[in-house]
């Protein structure tokens, strides 16, 4: 965009109308600032609590693992044998 001002004499306030119209361009670019930041943030309002939904759907499943790893033959059998060793003090 290419701006031309003519300055004649005794004009008075020749910049007047520049600066009216930057001041109307930079209130129209705060308002576009603005209106994508309350954009940005209705949009990024369920993010939290979807974020936590699948936090604790992988939680649930690591302990369901773990769970059937520790109660599994092997490492029951394992676990009950060091007790036993470490209460009879062998």
């Amino acid at each position: 965009m290419t701006a031309v001002m003519v300055i004649r004499p005794n004009d008075g306030h020749p910049l007047r109308p520049l600066a009216t119209a930057w001041r109307r361009r930079s209130r129209r670019a705060a308002l576009r600032v603005r209106t994508v930041a309350q954009r940005r943030d209705q949009s990024d309002a369920g993010m939290v609590s979807a974020e936590y939904a699948v936090g604790t759907l992988g939680a649930c499943a690591f302990a369901f693992a773990l769970y059937k790893v520790v109660t599994s033959d092997g490492i029951t059998t394992a676990l009950t044998d060091m007790v036993v060793r470490a209460l009879h003090g062998a």
